[in-house]
């Protein structure tokens, strides 16, 4: 899809919801020099085989200008949110955040008035990073599905086209990976799944049907949030809303289009494994033979593996000092526990 057509993609971001009363107390909470802020999962919207989300852990993502900066607020607000690690100070608190992991800082199990809260701090650098080129595939994999907005970024913050490219990253990468003819849902599942793809936390401890829990009460999120790039895309694919029927063109010279618009480290990925015999080739010879080989989906879908996979054990490590020992523990059993509940109701059902 040109870029040119990227100023027409309406986003999720565009408006922001009226806020319950719950997420504006939750926002109150927070130093309010907030450059963009969202939450996510099932704390903000009812996943199927849930009666509601009151119950949920309230997950968001804050990111800031400067993390040193809001470290330093928010220790003098929310000095229990955090671990021992706040005795060595917001610089440190800082440079643990930009230095390790995914880039992001996360605070778990907070308590107040209404549950819990999960919250993770990133640098408006290191998101825009993740956005364009999927440096870590972690926040852009959570911003691939509908979000609920808490603070819009300003009309002119890069942070908006960068939202935009990630949804067009993860379009050219889901259509790699699906066949010539599917229906809308797949389409939805494949583009959800591209963030647990690789994500160890899905064998162990992770709930077996999210994807599909993710999807199925929120088809029409999902459709308005990938509508506009049908149009971009209607030399190679197109998309009947009344059948939900998607055609696409797989041959190798639409390969090489969806190739050439991934993101960096994806294209770098794939261009390490193809090289891996010892014999160099460049981008463009490695994305031409590419084309031709009825491997492509399967290559495509390891190089997003591999991100991921990198990502969610440096991040999981991570959270363990940023959490600390006994909330990590807490945490992992909760995980642990809703992934043996989806076992049993899957169990169940066949």
């Amino acid at each position: 899809m040109a870029t040119s057509r990227l100023s027409s993609v309406r986003l999720f971001c565009d408006t922001r919801p009226a806020l319950t009363e719950k997420f504006q107390y939750i926002l109150s909470l927070f130093p309010q020099d907030l450059v963009f802020a969202f939450s996510y999962g099932s704390g903000a919207f009812q996943q199927h085989g849930r009666k509601s989300t009151e119950e949920n852990v309230v997950d968001l993502i804050l990111v800031v200008e400067d993390a040193e900066a809001f470290h330093r607020l928010n220790l003098e607000r929310n000095w229990k949110h955090y671990s021992s690690l706040k005795y060595l100070g917001p610089h440190t608190l800082a440079s643990f955040q930009e230095k390790w992991g995914a880039r992001v800082y996360f605070n778990t199990l907070v308590p107040y008035k209404h549950g819990l809260l999960k919250y993770g701090v990133v640098s408006s650098s290191a998101i825009i990073a993740d956005l364009l080129d999927w440096e870590w595939m972690y926040i852009s994999g959570r911003l691939h599905k509908p979000v609920m907005p808490l603070v819009l970024p300003d009309a002119n913050h890069p942070i908006r086209s960068a939202l935009k490219h990630n949804l067009q990253n993860a379009m050219h990468t889901a259509l790699l990976l699906l066949p010539d003819t599917f229906q809308e849902e797949n389409l939805y599942q494949t583009l959800a799944g591209l963030s647990y793809s690789g994500d160890f936390r899905m064998s162990f401890g992770e709930d077996r049907n999210k994807v599909k829990n993710i999807v199925r009460p929120q088809i029409e999120r999902f459709r308005n949030l990938y509508a506009s790039f049908w149009p971009g895309l209607a030399a190679y694919a197109e998309f009947n809303s009344t059948t939900g029927r998607c055609e696409q063109d797989t041959s190798p010279a639409a390969r090489i289009f969806h190739l050439n618009l991934l993101p960096k480290k994806i294209q770098q990925t794939i261009v390490h494994e193809w090289n891996r015999n010892g014999r160099w080739q460049d981008v463009e010879d490695v994305f031409r033979a590419a084309a031709h080989d009825t491997e492509c989906p399967e290559l495509v879908k390891e190089a997003v593996q591999k991100t991921v996979k990198a990502s969610s054990w440096t991040q999981s490590l991570k959270g363990i000092p940023t959490a600390g020992f006994i909330k990590s523990i807490r945490y992992g059993f909760a995980k642990i526990t809703k992934m043996w509940k989806s076992l049993q109701k899957t169990h169940g059902e066949s």
